[in-house]
């Protein structure tokens, strides 16, 4: 899927497809699993506003409830914009390693 298709993703949007790259969750695991993983913490609404964004685009998907909790797993188009959006950030990590060596270098 080319990367126009997927639109801008936010820091929200890349947590959650992260999260559900583990396996299938629902709100309040993706919310313990992403504090585990990165140390950020998203508000319930933020969390949500992120499902309901990547739903819509056809990047995670809902399953049957689960008592009153609703888990979502990522779909094969979701794991194509995750593996999209970690090359980019390697190639931002890659670049600002080498600024900072020059940096340390001056």
């Amino acid at each position: 899927m080319p990367r126009t298709e997927v639109g801008r993703f936010s820091d929200a949007l890349f947590l959650v497809l992260s999260s559900l790259a583990g396996g299938s969750k629902h709100g309040y695991a993706m919310i313990e699993d992403i504090v585990a993983f990165s140390g950020t913490e998203l508000e319930p609404g933020t969390l949500y506003g992120a499902i309901a964004r990547l739903e819509q685009r056809g990047l995670i998907e809902p399953l049957p409830a689960e008592e009153r909790r609703r888990p979502y797993r990522i779909t094969p188009a979701g794991v194509e914009a995750l593996k999209a959006q970690v090359e980019t950030m390697a190639q931002v990590v890659s670049a600002g390693q080498r600024r900072l060596r020059l940096l340390e270098g001056s």
